[in-house]
């Protein structure tokens, strides 16, 4: 079992094998979802995503053996299809939309999270499957999601242990830190792990 409370520098495709089946309460993720991204609007830009060339949807066998209660796993409106079906799919609005093709294609304002229960499933407190959190800049991190969202979909369920494999610069630690919840976080880049790591030094800002 990999150590609770902690950020693990590694490769998670490798480092859930030492995962026991049903060992986390709530999985929340954000992985690369085959798009190669890199923001064209910053001055300084984010490195490429590693991993970013395919949406890896042969892992969330994993996620799904590891996972007792519920998953939640970020993604874009054309990754859905490819999907195992979800029992619900929450829209996350955000503040702005995005670029795309401008004479073509609607500017898009959200984003999919695919909600999966699990075996031993329990809501604390039943939500609406819309919910609007301003984005964050992506200043840390090229899609940083903001902590209020991870915040909302970890206190909507019971249990007390959250795992994100994918975890960029740690959004999702850091909201288990202010809510008092132990968590297991895996980062491929150690940069985003040092980030993660420094952000989780901080002093909670809620309890």
């Amino acid at each position: 079992m990999l150590e609770i409370n902690k950020v693990h520098c590694g490769n998670s495709f490798e480092l859930i094998k030492q995962m026991p089946s049903n060992s986390v309460d709530i999985t929340i993720t954000d992985p690369p979802y085959g798009m190669n991204f890199q923001s064209n609007h910053r001055k300084e830009k984010h490195k490429v995503i590693e991993n970013d060339d395919k949406f890896p949807v042969w892992f969330l066998e994993e996620i799904f053996r590891v996972t007792k209660k519920a998953v939640y796993v970020f993604c874009r409106w054309d990754n859905l299809k490819d999907m195992p079906k979800p029992k619900s799919v929450i829209a996350w609005v955000k503040n702005n939309w995005s670029m795309g093709d401008l004479k073509h294609e609607h500017g898009r304002q959200w984003e999919a999270i695919c909600f999966y229960s699990m075996e031993e499933h329990e809501f604390e407190k039943r939500i609406p499957d819309v919910i609007h959190a301003n984005r964050t800049g992506n200043s840390l991190h090229p899609t940083e999601k903001p902590v209020d969202l991870i915040r909302e979909l970890i206190k909507c369920n019971k249990g007390d242990l959250v795992f994100d494999p994918f975890m960029g610069a740690g959004t999702t630690v850091v909201a288990c830190n202010q809510l008092n919840k132990e968590y297991i976080g895996i980062e491929l880049d150690e940069e985003y792990c040092k980030i993660a790591n420094n952000r989780l030094c901080q002093k909670p800002l809620f309890s």
